[in-house]
């Protein structure tokens, strides 16, 4: 969309800055223009610019200098040199010390369009290497299955409905019932399938940081902002914003988000420019948002804008019938990865399978049938293969503690070993949590049910 690319131009010879701009106007951009280095290096200090057109010769602050102070506050910025022939050299030497390209005068049209073309790409370059970096970082672990119940298979239809509209959409559901698998689909199977989806983690970011993580900051607009950086909402520009536990955010951040809603543009922290936005928003939460806008920790208003489209996720154990498919998906899919020939899981597996009430839901069945292919030596995975979830306690041996498991419920045996780890952890609920392979949210309600809060 070029009405939201801002392009600045620094040139002394007005006839030059009229032309590139008629040029550039033509093209949908938005242009503006400075006459020397100075009024030039104000202009890019105080808004957000996609690309550079720059003189290297002119009175005052020459176009080097105003180069190098430009590459160091926004290097993602591309710089085309604008010269006349007699100064290729210097442009060659810009070219070494950051600048894009240059552009020898007399240029035609065609020249100016196409190299500033090139540039726009290479800007987006840059941030989309940035969107992969917080895409690792925030990989998910299961894909999107959804099963054979009728409840999920209403929910596929409903999302193939709404995938291909731009409505902001809020999706519910416990822990572990696959929010952000689901996100993910719905950008998958929409018109923004090609451009970034960028994960924020609400309950993860500090509050003092969050306005800077969302929406970027400028360098040296607080301490410790050493550089300029780019929020997750510009990160995201035509693609997804997927805001996880949305329910976390301090009224302060709502306040600001319900604005970008309404105006689709954002702010840095330290700058007075908005900047145009094209994001899709869909948000997630395992807590009940009207209760908290009732309770006043959640605004009303933007509780309706992020509801557009609500979408609720059940439970494992409300969609039982679903278990079978989800065993057997897994099953194949760890087999594979693990080189082994594991067919299926036996009778009485089965059975404790379907018999447990999976508070970790689809996350926790995934990581449990995993540890069993491991510890599996056959092709069917065996009753004990479940035994100890497939961990390891001090010592790094898997002692034998559920000899007489056949008369115990999966749900019994489940509470003895987090029992077990927390013990060998030294009740440390971080490195208990990594141990049996689950989130410290998902352990905190394992706690709670089996009344496991201390070492007594």
């Amino acid at each position: 969309m070029k009405e939201n690319i801002k392009i600045l131009i620094v040139d002394d010879d007005a006839t030059m800055v009229d032309a590139c701009t008629q040029i550039l106007e033509r093209e949908k951009f938005q242009v503006k223009s400075a006459s020397n280095g100075e009024e030039g290096l104000r202009l890019f200090m105080e808004e957000i610019f996609h690309a550079v057109l720059l003189d290297l010769k002119m009175p005052g602050l020459d176009g080097t200098t105003v180069l190098k102070k430009m590459k160091k506050a926004y290097p993602e910025i591309p710089i085309i040199i604008i010269t006349g022939y007699g100064s290729i050299e210097s442009a060659v030497e810009a070219v070494k010390a950051g600048a894009f390209d240059y552009l020898p005068k007399p240029f035609t049209p065609a020249e100016l369009r196409g190299t500033l073309e090139k540039a726009l790409k290479v800007r987006e370059m840059v941030l989309e290497n940035i969107y992969l970096r917080s895409e690792i970082e925030s990989s998910v672990k299961f894909e999107m299955v959804l099963g054979k119940s009728k409840s999920m298979e209403m929910l596929a239809q409903l999302v193939k409905k709404v995938a291909p509209t731009d409505s902001t959409i809020l999706i519910t559901g416990e822990s572990g019932t696959g929010k952000e698998v689901l996100a993910r689909e719905i950008h998958r199977l929409s018109n923004r399938a090609k451009a970034p989806f960028v994960v924020v983690d609400c309950g993860a970011l500090v509050e003092s940081l969050f306005e800077s993580e969302l929406f970027g900051h400028t360098r040296g607009s607080f301490t410790g902002a050493y550089d300029t950086k780019h929020g997750r909402f510009e990160i995201a520009d035509g693609g997804t914003v997927f805001l996880d536990e949305v329910g976390s955010i301090g009224l302060n951040i709502q306040a600001k988000l319900l604005r970008v809603i309404q105006e689709k543009e954002i702010t840095r922290v330290g700058s007075s420019t908005p900047i145009k936005i094209d994001v899709r928003i869909i948000a997630a939460t395992n807590e009940n948002l009207e209760k908290k806008v009732r309770e006043g920790t959640f605004r009303e208003d933007l509780y309706y804008r992020l509801s557009i489209i609500p979408i609720t996720i059940p439970p494992l154990r409300e969609r039982k019938e679903d278990i079978p498919f989800l065993i057997d998906y897994f099953v194949k899919k760890f087999s594979s990865k693990m080189k082994k020939k594991i067919t299926k899981v036996s009778e009485q597996v089965l059975n404790a399978l379907m018999e447990y009430d999976w508070p970790g839901n689809i996350r926790e069945l995934e990581n449990t049938i995993e540890r069993a292919v491991v510890l599996s030596k056959g092709d069917v995975i065996e009753i004990e293969n479940l035994v100890c979830l497939g961990m390891s306690l001090k010592g790094g041996e898997t002692p034998d503690i559920y000899p007489s498991f056949p008369l115990k419920t999966l749900e019994h045996i489940e509470m003895e070993y987090i029992k077990k780890v927390m013990e060998s952890s030294g009740w440390k609920k971080s490195k208990a949590a990594r141990i049996l392979g689950v989130d410290r949210k998902t352990l905190w309600a394992k706690l709670k049910k089996y009344n496991l809060g201390s070492k007594s």
